[in-house]
């Protein structure tokens, strides 16, 4: 959903009133267009009446100036003083922000439409499995596999701020009421909604969108939580409903209390090169997300209140639920004596008040840190699950089963799906550190002179013969440095976290940058050491998952599950486990390493080898996607994303990242949340049943991946010659604000690993993709496809690209992927930057981009059979040349600020006690703020930052 933009029009009549912004006439769709002009309206007032008519006559002139003779707007612009020049892209930046979310609405009540006309995701899945025949047992043994997981990561690339995006929804929902008022009354008197519109408007320009401080991880848990919350009252529940239907129409019927829909979050868990996340932060986010899913299981059972007035006068109840309320009843004195004698009849309601009170002491208990008591609070969110199937299973039995299959079995489906805790925490740390640590155990233990020297498989014999141990390899007073004392805390934060707030606050402990066998035992040692593995038990309180994220570790992905699950140690760690075992895979290093075609290859492969292998051990294969926003980090559609892996990967359980301006395009409105939720369902759904064998014959399938074999090496030729080009550095830190990003303060994780130097292995992908992004370029979205395409065709397999094109959706997918960034690249923007910012020796780095973005378009033009880039979608190919006309000036801007940034501090750091310093300073810090204010305004007309 990220690539679908708000459909704009550069050309406006020409008798434009005085006060209006208004940028949106020719729109194919009216009521989008009317809203859109009606919107600019209302900002270009606000421009006049906050900041004077000259700035709105300046936003007229630079737009006009840009359609007409850009090197002239270019000039204009950097002629503008920086005030001036901040209010201009402050101008932009909330003329994009505001077209975003008006087209957001709009999108929202066009799925609605198509909903009500042909049905929802899982009613085409639903379609698809019946016409395939497949029997109820087969789709009831499917569901009870299906198991999705959305997971919310910190990863910073949401350039808004909350307090913008807040307003903004506050905008559609003004918009989406007065469309409801005149469905239902027809023609309203709209003066009301206007002012608000404009309250609304007048509140963003006097916003600050640029934050004044670094988040730190509470601060990105909690604006998590705010969508989770959301998720929870609306979208999540109609789905899990719409779910349990479909299958009920295929003849199946679910348990309310099995979990298809969960969520996860990485926030307060991802240590990874965050100096941030300490076990503290991890213990004081979990009792964020514990203190908002309380707040929301309180509002879910306020509605079952309202709705279970059935009396005992006139319907029986189960001697189980009666035996249960008097049990509660005398154990929870906190329930009124209003409640016992106003619901004395009513038990349902009864019963629903001793839930609240339960909930209320478990957020003391949680509070306080005191011990879970037995039926006065609850520990996890099974005792609450249980007592509303008794609810429900009274309600069956006694002339309530409508209700029973109604109202309660949604309240349990959703309750189910979120917990107490709203998402599952992921711990994630790198390798290495887990090394460090158990060095210095051993070392203590005197077994093992220099532990670090050995070799993987010396360390992978030692460590498997130390799990099958039964002796401590430390105590509580083993000296270690602070470093390793950090690490292994998380060990014993996760067990006190696990004792405190249920066994499913934390499952998986993700390992970045798995190279060996080792670096999955080195962990698994830890977690015993913390009394969270015991094989001579069976216990397995989390589960270790290797995350695989460079090519090398992808190809070599088989043999490495190979090895861990041919180690008796480690399969009885599996086995306590459900015998499931997780393994992530990484798209942004892949790509940032390999280049997209690579990477996608590589992954698509992975895939294979992890399938094949799990089965031959007799192992369930959960694959976790660590997928980016942007297609340069694995993003891009996600229904066809699923439906694009080899078969037989998915076997019903799938966890997929959300990060960054992706969880505010998919989740910030009702229905889009609804949208996104179900297509990943029922995407998941469909693949489990129906793509669980070869969709054509293996010949063919021979072909195609020795065809993927040719591009991928020549497409990794072509890239690593870029970007092992010792010029390259410094030319992307010359034609790129990337420098800026760590001033954006969108995130509390740096933005360059730990000990980096000034190069670009150190810089992480986000800052990598941002750079590219910001300047037009985008090279990790298509770099070096075109050279592995024409490499196919040279080899004389150009009938075979066509055939995969017309029959492999992988390939389908990855071409229509590139095709958009292709799309979304403007070069003739980026050569103003190169030309202005970039010294004349570095500038050859730009003709060898410009001449692969050539060979690019033309190798996927070939493929397509079409003649301009987009050409099947014309709606969106002009929506993306229209929001060209309003990112131009933001692109001129941005050029002529960085060049004057950059010079001042150049003169600083040559004279900083020089008597103009002061103002130097001063200067800087204008420049700097009227910089971030064009990243954030291209941020939000490009739909994404990195």
């Amino acid at each position: 959903m990220t690539d679908q933009l708000g459909q704009l029009d550069p050309d406006g009549p020409s008798d434009r009133p005085a006060a209006t912004l208004d940028l949106s006439e020719g729109s194919h769709d009216a009521a989008l267009r009317a809203d859109i002009r009606r919107i600019g309206t209302l900002l270009g007032q606000t421009l006049a009446r906050q900041e004077g008519k000259p700035l709105l006559d300046l936003v007229e002139e630079v737009r006009a100036l840009v359609r007409a003779d850009a090197p002239a707007a270019a000039e204009r612009l950097s002629a503008l003083d920086v005030t001036t020049g901040t209010k201009l892209a402050r101008a932009f930046s909330t003329y994009f922000h505001l077209a975003n979310i008006t087209e957001q609405v709009h999108r929202a009540r066009d799925l609605q439409r198509r909903r009500a006309r042909d049905g929802g995701w899982l009613d085409q899945a639903a379609k698809r499995i019946a016409e395939q025949g497949v029997p109820a047992d087969e789709i009831a043994a499917a569901a009870r596999r299906l198991a999705v997981r959305p997971v919310f990561t910190a990863h910073p690339t949401e350039a808004a701020r909350r307090s913008i995006l807040s307003k903004l929804r506050q905008l559609a929902d003004s918009l989406d009421g007065e469309a409801s008022a005149a469905i239902l009354y027809g023609a309203t008197d709209t003066t009301a909604s206007t002012r608000r519109f404009a309250e609304l408007i007048d509140l963003l320009w006097q916003t600050d969108e640029l934050r004044l401080d670094r988040p730190d991880p509470t601060d990105e848990a909690r604006n998590a939580v705010y969508y989770l919350k959301d998720l929870y009252a609306d979208a999540a529940p109609q789905v899990l409903d719409d779910l349990a239907e479909t299958l009920r129409q295929l003849g199946v019927e679910t348990s309310p209390t099995s979990r298809p829909l969960t969520f996860g979050t990485w926030i307060g868990g991802d240590r990874d090169g965050n100096p941030f996340v300490t076990p503290a932060v991890t213990r004081d986010v979990l009792i964020i997300q514990h203190e908002h899913g309380i707040q929301a299981t309180e509002a879910a059972m306020d509605a079952l209140i309202d709705e279970l007035s059935v009396s005992r006068r006139l319907r029986g109840v189960s001697l189980d639920l009666s035996a249960s309320l008097a049990k509660d009843l005398d154990a929870l004195p906190e329930v009124a004596p209003r409640f016992r004698r106003t619901n004395a009849e009513e038990p349902y309601r009864l019963k629903v008040r001793c839930i609240k009170a339960k909930l209320a002491n478990t957020r003391e208990r949680l509070r306080r840190g005191t011990a879970h008591v037995p039926g006065r609070d609850y520990l996890g969110t099974g005792e609450l699950v249980g007592d509303l199937e008794l609810m429900r299973a009274s309600l069956a039995r006694n002339s309530g089963q409508l209700t029973a299959v109604g109202t309660v079995a949604s309240a349990i489906r959703t309750v189910s799906a979120f917990g107490l805790q709203l998402a599952t925490l992921d711990v994630r740390e790198h390798a290495e550190k887990h090394h460090e640590v158990l060095a210095q155990m051993y070392t203590q233990v005197g077994e093992v002179d220099d532990y670090l020297s050995l070799d993987r498989p010396e360390r992978t014999k030692l460590l498997a013969t130390e799990l099958t141990g039964r002796r401590p390899l430390s105590s509580n007073d083993t000296p270690l440095t602070d470093s390793a004392r950090k690490t292994f805390d998380v060990f014993n934060t996760i067990r006190d976290s696990q004792d405190r707030f249920g066994a499913d606050v934390i499952e998986s402990y993700i390992i970045s940058m798995t190279l060996g066998v080792d670096d999955v035992l080195a962990a698994a040692v830890l977690a015993r050491e913390a009394g969270l593995i015991d094989i001579h038990t069976g216990r397995a309180r989390i589960g270790i998952v290797p995350l695989l994220e460079t090519p090398a570790e992808l190809d070599a992905g088989g043999e490495l599950l190979d090895e861990m699950l041919s180690l008796p140690a480690y399969r009885e760690i599996v086995r306590a486990r459900g015998d499931l075992q997780e393994v992530m895979l990484g798209y942004s290093d892949s790509n940032k390493e390999a280049g997209i075609t690579t990477s996608q290859w590589s992954i698509h492969k992975a895939q294979r080898a992890l399938r094949d292998v799990a089965a031959r051990h007799g192992v369930r294969l959960r694959l976790f996607h660590g997928r980016g926003g942007t297609v340069g980090r694995g993003g891009g559609p996600t229904h066809e994303a699923i439906l694009a892996q080899p078969y037989g990967t998915l076997d019903g359980a799938i966890k997929v990242t959300e990060q960054g301006e992706v969880i505010s395009d998919k989740y910030t409105l009702p229905a889009l949340a609804r949208e996104n939720l179900e297509l990943t369902v029922a995407a998941v759904l469909q693949a489990t049943l129906l793509h669980t064998s070869p969709s054509v014959d293996l010949s063919s399938l021979s072909r195609w991946d020795a065809a993927m074999d040719t591009a991928s090496g020549a497409a990794f030729g072509a890239y690593r010659a870029l970007v092992e080009n010792p010029d390259l550095p410094a030319y992307f830190w010359a034609a790129t604000p990337t420098e800026l990003l760590g001033a954006l303060n969108i995130g509390s994780r740096p933005a360059k690993r730990p000990n980096a130097d000034a190069g670009l292995s150190g810089l992480r992908a986000i800052p990598w993709v941002f750079g590219w992004t910001q300047t037009r370029q985008i090279v990790p979205g298509w770099f070096g496809v075109g050279t592995g395409l024409t490499a196919v065709r040279e080899a004389g397999q150009a009938d075979v690209l066509q055939e995969m094109y017309a029959n492999w959706q992988f390939f389908r997918t990855f071409v229509s992927n590139v095709e958009m960034m292709l799309a979304k690249t403007d070069l003739t923007i980026a050569r103003r930057y190169v030309e202005t910012l970039v010294p004349a020796e570095l500038q050859p780095i730009f003709g060898t981009i410009e001449q692969e973005y050539a060979r690019t378009v033309e190798q996927i033009l070939a493929i397509t059979g079409r003649d301009e880039l987009l050409s099947s979608q014309p709606e969106l190919s002009r929506t993306l040349s229209v929001r060209d006309t309003y990112l131009e000036p933001l692109h001129h801007l941005q050029v002529a600020l960085l060049g004057q940034y950059r010079e001042l501090n150049a003169d600083e750091r040559q004279a900083p006690t020089a008597p103009g310093a002061r103002r130097s300073a001063s200067d800087a810090t204008a420049l700097e703020r009227a910089l971030l204010t064009t990243v954030n305004g291209i941020a939000a007309g490009m739909r994404n930052t990195g």
